[in-house]
């Protein structure tokens, strides 16, 4: 019986002290984290908290210090944005947007990098050339392709009579297209770059087989380079809905603000005008949780469907 007992109190494990309960058995590494703990905090955690609470009141801003009444109003916002034409007009050029810019993305950011990765004369010089717009402020960018896009652009002077009347970025049916093809090729370079990593992982190995076994350049590059990259393009595809579904510079510079009647605005651009200039803080917040549900549903439902594949 005593044996017992001393075996038994043998087997327990001793009490941790209470620093290692709370921070784990090396709390250094809680000091490494917390910066990066108070960044999330700070500049994701409150403010989508923040976002939460302003859309469920009849929210607008005041001066400092100022006591104003912001009444609960429960889910209204979120029923008008639901039941709102220009949200649907808005969701409607996502989806436009979306169509174009991420199957392109795909394609020209997977051919660019797989072509960058051969033994290509100037080679640096292209990669850094591709990278170049990504880099660059909109507003220069966008300079430029206002100048191509114009009544009196070079597009239109190339085209002559073939070209749209009204012109291209003032045409409801071809604004939208042109601000999803400024998006794809001012972000490429950021997506040949993560494509161009990716590459660096397949062994040169599989390509010499596939050559042994007769497989050509356009074998070689579907059956090796493509499954190759595949978790690449699961994030490039996630990373390019995100991004186009938060899109706000392309339609504000491009199209001086949605125009023309509302084809190109974005729900991001709709949040600005509801939030900042009409006001509408708690509208244009019911929106923005709108549209974070959307986009992370969105985004889930690409990486089953790639992981699958």
């Amino acid at each position: 019986m005593a044996a017992a007992s001393a075996t038994a109190a043998g087997d327990q494990v001793p009490r941790r002290p209470l620093l290692q309960r709370l921070f784990g058995r090396h709390p250094v590494g809680q000091v490494f984290a917390a910066p990066y703990v108070l960044f999330w905090f700070a500049l994701f955690a409150y403010p989508l908290g923040l976002a939460l609470y302003m859309s469920v009141h009849e929210y607008f801003f005041a001066a400092p210090g100022a006591d104003v009444q912001r009444p609960f109003v429960g889910l209204a916002n979120y029923t008008e944005v639901l039941s709102d034409p220009s949200v649907r007009r808005a969701a409607l050029n996502v989806l436009i947007f979306l169509v174009i810019n991420v199957p392109l993305t795909v394609v020209f950011g997977l051919v660019l990098a797989t072509i960058l990765n051969t033994a290509l004369p100037l080679r640096a010089f292209f990669r850094a050339a591709y990278y170049v717009p990504y880099v660059t402020a909109s507003v220069a960018m966008v300079g430029v392709w206002l100048w191509l896009f114009s009544g009196g652009g070079l597009v239109n002077s190339l085209l002559g009579p073939l070209a749209p009347d009204p012109t291209w970025l003032v045409n409801s049916l071809w604004a939208m297209p042109i601000i999803a093809l400024f998006a794809t090729w001012k972000q490429l370079g950021f997506y040949v770059l993560l494509y161009l990593a990716a590459l660096q992982n397949i062994p040169d190995t599989l390509y010499e087989a596939a050559k042994v076994d007769g497989a050509g350049v356009f074998k070689r590059f579907t059956n090796v380079t493509v499954p190759g990259v595949r978790s690449a393009t699961a994030l490039v595809v996630i990373l390019a809905t995100i991004t186009g579904a938060n899109f706000f510079t392309e339609p504000y510079l491009l199209t001086g603000g949605g125009g023309p009647n509302g084809a190109s605005v974005s729900p991001v651009l709709l949040m600005y005008q509801e939030g900042i200039q009409q006001g509408n803080a708690g509208y244009a917040a019911a929106i923005g949780v709108v549209l974070a549900i959307v986009v992370m549903v969105l985004s889930l439902i690409n990486r089953q469907l790639l992981e699958e594949e």
